[in-house]
């Protein structure tokens, strides 16, 4: 059962995307907040397993909120859920720690997939979110960056969405090995998570669009 805290400041926005996930085998609404400041304590309290986080909210914008909920000590995912797609809000977000950036024009199956996959702690994006995110980081990249072949191959498995386990079957390595390439890869593009790591590596040129 994937426990989700919803987090928006509009009730009727909130009551929708409720109905969207009610009756869905496997998800529950264990919560909701109106603005970012309830939701990280909420967030503390119920120990949901996916924050759908929306950006413009009163008191703590979703970026601050984000950025507060994943210090702490039993983290959930927190995946952003809005209508802007403003390159800075974009950016404040997965620096912030958000695990992935979905649009609310998204098909009610999107979102479905986007909770799954978050609460697997794989990174969620929408298309034309990725893409704006590789131009931003593009811009920024410094080019000396170099990972090693393995380190390669694990980032590219963490691109397509594989978890660190199916990536440790994939390339009969152990899971503790995959994490610690992963680690490095972060120190390397200078990231703290996955979907900033993959994103910065497709800015860089090191792993190929799909």
């Amino acid at each position: 059962m994937i426990r989700v805290l919803l987090v928006d400041d509009h009730p009727v926005v909130r009551a929708g995307i409720r109905g969207m996930l009610a009756g869905e085998a496997g998800i529950a609404v264990v919560g909701e907040a109106d603005g970012g400041a309830r939701a990280v304590a909420l967030a503390r309290e119920l120990q949901p397993d996916v924050v759908l986080m929306d950006l413009s909210m009163p008191d703590l914008d979703g970026a601050a909120a984000t950025a507060a909920i994943v210090q702490l000590e039993r983290a959930p995912r927190v995946l952003i859920f809005t209508t802007y797609d403003d390159d800075d809000d974009l950016q404040r977000a997965i620096d912030a720690g958000a695990l992935g950036y979905l649009l609310k024009d998204c098909p009610r199956a999107t979102l479905l997939q986007a909770l799954a996959a978050a609460a697997r702690g794989e990174s969620v994006l929408a298309p034309s979110v990725a893409a704006r995110l590789v131009a931003a980081s593009r811009r920024a990249a410094a080019p000396s960056v170099a990972l090693s072949a393995r380190e390669l191959d694990v980032l590219s498995a963490a691109a397509r969405g594989r978890s660190n386990k199916e990536i440790a079957d994939d390339l009969g390595i152990g899971e503790a090995t995959v994490k610690t390439h992963l680690l490095h890869c972060f120190g390397k593009l200078q990231v703290r998570d996955r979907t900033a790591a993959v994103v910065r590596a497709f800015a860089l040129g090191l792993l190929a669009r799909p």
